[in-house]
């Protein structure tokens, strides 16, 4: 499970010019799903970004988690993040899991969130979504659960 994390002011993300979720200021996390990812990658993945020091403290030191701050998250689905790009031109997207399942994933990972955040917008999974957010640093951080997870190679 791969997560990219924005730091943001506020964000929101339309389908079909309707606003279908949003956020304050928090996090605006894209989440691909792998095929191999389970329900303990959206686990140890959910808890690193929630505990994750990155929002500034009194100090303006990055040293408080969004749970700290009491920050809100959009979550949108992207597939795309499992791009291979090694071979040529067009990128293939076979390590992205089955839609079925990621759905459920993306599903159980903002469950997750949402048990420990006062508020967490969602995009559409599977649809034509637009984003639009102000960017707060900017903070921009990748994350993988593979790299997490000591018990995968």
């Amino acid at each position: 499970m791969i997560a990219v994390l924005q730091r943001v002011k506020r964000a929101s993300v339309a389908v079909e010019n309707e606003t279908v979720g949003s956020c304050g200021e928090g996090l605006c996390i894209l989440l691909g799903v792998a095929r191999e990812d389970t329900e303990a990658d959206a686990e140890v993945l959910a808890e690193k970004i929630l505990g994750l020091r990155i929002f500034p403290d009194e100090n303006g030191k990055m040293n408080l988690s969004l749970r700290d701050v009491e920050g809100e998250a959009l979550i949108v689905s992207n597939f795309t993040l499992l791009a291979s790009y090694k071979k040529g031109k067009r990128p293939d997207y076979m390590g992205a899991a089955a839609p079925a399942e990621a759905n459920r994933l993306y599903e159980y990972f903002a469950d997750l969130c949402e048990r420990q955040l006062r508020h967490v917008g969602r995009g559409r999974f599977g649809a034509h979504m637009e984003i639009d957010l102000v960017c707060d640093g900017p903070v921009t951080i990748t994350m993988d659960s593979k790299v997490l997870r000591s018990d995968r190679k």
